[in-house]
């Protein structure tokens, strides 16, 4: 179907200067977005991302409970010194402990609420679990660390054994403290020392913190009426129940079998998920509030001959030409191939490259993810069978609205005759009962209900950690920030000397975050080897270098970005239709990476030198 076909505005006034094609494209990008918004006005709900909740409580009071290593070793609590704390040990930790060992910073100390290391990949181990970015490029520190990834989309597993081969290499599990939880970081201004007091009595003294907590928390549910009065099995996907289930991430799920199941969420984990659960339920419901997009995954294992021929710098090469390309940026040459680098912006740019920059960009990258959007529907249309179900499962959003989705399974698990499909129409579940649960007053009754839906999402960076931090003079990160970030670069801030942050902050995002997450460690570790080797100075920003780089950030042109957010469907991307500011950079992680290697080459090191007071 073109463009034009959509042109259903018989009250639109055509602008004199315009082609006749151009009218046309104009009055049916006007019909798309009518549909669009129609589809979004269902979803909104004015409770915004209180309609989900972190429940522990009732049936669900061991909900967000460690499946994986259940028991806890006791020990006596910790009340020495340390060099460097790092707070959370998933890939971002990981990679700050790698660079703070070149650094050579001794005594590093991980706390974390895991049992291990390896943050999302080591609660996450649900059947069917990969990469959704090729593994090339997603394996952090690739080149250093070695190993040949099995396949373009490693599995899950396989990418939580690399998480490990990082801890092993630079030597960081000689002094972690797992299944524990950092409760406070205060700065003591006489010890020039933070304070780190955790859930299980410790209270030592630590020269630099680092937090690297991630924006996704705790695993989250509907809050929806009747959920702790279901009587059958529950549990979540971050928490995959093996023992009802049986077999293991590979599959064989024969606890399922002759069992009514309900997946309830279709983001990127309902995706994965649902064609492992569908082989084995007797039946499987999949309740369905907004469709994904579902593009070709094209996974395959990795090529060896190709493999042994890359030369060195190849994963740095291959990941700035996989950004530059998603985020609608262009490269002469696409490295990375595949779905990802045809998503919609990409294609926008192409079509602004090919126009030389003549036509409106605007236009130019909403008639791009018409087409893409379009395309998806029709693969929609091609893989499933029964047009009904075809029709509830097109997606009508533009697609930077969600994050994209692949799969060459999930759409063709519909064509099962043991698969059903509850599309709940943008409403999502009315009710629990204690045999299932009800939609548009139908009820369904079920033996266990899979929750795929995702996780407490915290954009609020002083908080995130569920830590309280106070700085000097005992004022708390929470209070500094009451207006919005403070930071030089996002990653250290005035008033907070020695804390070090990793994350979502005041600096670049990709689709692609390990990419994100080694450029931060690199950067902020060569600050502190350089801190190292003065010996008598503290890492705290100026306030005129703080107030510069926030000046930057909040004089970004986020407008554009704003009303894209707002016209929306609802998702955690846009915090469920309430999309508050971002303080991205929104040039992208190239050019920001190009910013923070200035800063160093011009003596930015001298800006967050601040020398001790007590010397």
């Amino acid at each position: 179907m073109s463009i034009a076909q959509w042109s259903t505005n018989s009250d639109w006034n055509p602008v004199l200067t315009q082609t006749e094609e151009q009218r046309d494209e104009t009055a049916a990008l006007e019909a798309v977005r009518a549909r669009y918004r129609a589809e979004r006005d269902k979803r909104l709900r004015p409770e915004g991302r209180s309609q989900y909740a972190y429940v522990n409580e009732g049936k669900f009071t061991d909900y967000g409970a460690d499946p994986w290593l259940p028991e806890r070793d006791e020990r006596e609590p910790f009340h020495d010194e340390v060099d460097l704390t790092i707070v959370g040990a998933g890939f971002g930790g990981l990679i700050a402990g790698a660079f703070a060992r070149k650094a050579g910073i001794d005594k590093i100390r991980y706390v974390d609420t895991a049992g291990d290391f390896g943050g999302t990949w080591y609660w996450n181990r649900y059947p069917g679990l990969t990469c959704d970015v090729e593994s090339y490029i997603y394996l952090p520190m690739l080149e250093e660390i070695g190993g040949m990834p099995s396949r373009k989309f490693a599995p899950g597993e396989e990418i939580r054994q690399h998480a490990l081969k990082i801890a092993r290499k630079f030597d960081l599990g000689r002094d972690t403290l797992f299944k524990t939880e950092v409760s406070s970081l205060v700065w003591d201004d006489e010890q020039e020392r933070w304070t780190v007091q955790t859930s299980r009595g410790d209270a030592f003294h630590s020269r630099y913190v680092l937090v690297s907590s991630g924006p996704f928390q705790r695993p989250k549910l509907p809050r929806i009426p009747g959920i702790h009065t279901y009587q059958g099995h529950a549990f979540h996907t971050s928490r995959w129940d093996y023992e009802y289930t049986g077999g293991d991430a590979a599959g064989g799920l024969r606890g399922l079998e002759g069992k009514r199941v309900a997946v309830v969420g279709t983001g990127a984990t309902g995706i994965q998920v649902i064609p492992k659960v569908a082989e084995y339920a007797k039946e499987l419901f999949v309740v369905q509030r907004t469709p994904p997009t579902v593009d070709v995954r094209g996974d395959g294992p990795t090529d060896e001959t190709w493999w042994n021929s890359l030369e060195p710098g190849w994963q740095r090469a291959r990941r700035d030409n996989f950004v530059e390309i998603v985020h609608g940026q262009g490269a002469e040459e696409n490295l990375v191939g595949g779905s990802w680098t045809d998503i919609a912006p990409a294609r926008g740019m192409r079509r602004l490259i090919e126009s030389e920059f003549k036509a409106d960009p605007a236009t130019t990258f909403e008639l791009a993810d018409y087409e893409k959007m379009d395309e998806l529907r029709q693969r929609v249309a091609d893989l499933v069978e029964h047009p009904e179900t075809a029709r509830k499962l097109q997606p009508w959003y533009r697609q930077m609205c969600k994050r994209p989705g692949f799969s060459d399974e999930y759409l063709q698990t519909f064509n099962r005759e043991n698969v059903t499909l509850v599309d709940t129409q943008g409403q999502g579940i009315d009710a629990f009962t204690p045999e299932g649960f009800v939609v548009d007053g139908a009820e369904y009754p079920v033996d266990v209900i899979i929750f795929a839906t995702g996780y407490e999402l915290n954009f609020d960076a002083a908080n995130r950690a569920g830590v309280d931090v106070r700085g000097r003079n005992g004022v708390s990160l929470s209070d500094r920030w009451s207006d919005g970030m403070h930071t030089l670069h996002g990653w250290i801030a005035r008033g907070f000397p020695n804390l070090l942050q990793m994350g979502l902050l005041q600096n670049a995002y990709s689709v692609n975050y390990t990419h994100i997450l080694e450029d931060q460690a690199a950067h902020i570790m060569t600050v502190v080897a350089e801190a190292e080797g003065r010996g008598d100075v503290l890492l705290e920003p100026t306030e005129q270098a703080e107030d510069a780089w926030v000046g930057v950030i909040r004089g970004q042109d986020l407008s554009s970005g704003a009303a894209f957010e707002a016209e929306c469907t609802p998702s955690y991307t846009n915090e469920e239709g309430q999309p508050r500011p971002k303080e991205f950079y929104t040039g992208g992680p190239v050019e920001f990476a190009a910013i923070l290697a200035r800063w160093l080459k011009d003596g930015g090191v001298e800006d967050v030198l601040a020398p001790k007071r007590n010397r």
